[in-house]
């Protein structure tokens, strides 16, 4: 490999991590999860995605929430 694609090659797994760490995949694991799941469902666009995430985060019933 040369020095660009060694380069770009850890970029790529670096941009993997983050968008893993700070949950920008998430939305796309749920659409594949339930595409796998239930083909006919109907599946939210991202802002309802988010939206009922954070609703579930704020359900006293799951726990303590620090953020």
């Amino acid at each position: 490999m040369t020095g660009t694609a060694t380069l770009a090659a850890a970029g790529r797994k670096v941009w993997w991590y983050v968008r893993e760490v700070i949950g920008d995949t998430a939305y796309e694991r749920y659409v594949e999860h339930l595409r796998r799941h239930d083909p006919e469902a109907k599946v939210p666009g991202r802002r309802e995605f988010e939206r009922m995430r954070t609703d579930a985060g704020d359900d006293p019933r799951k726990g303590f929430r620090c953020c």
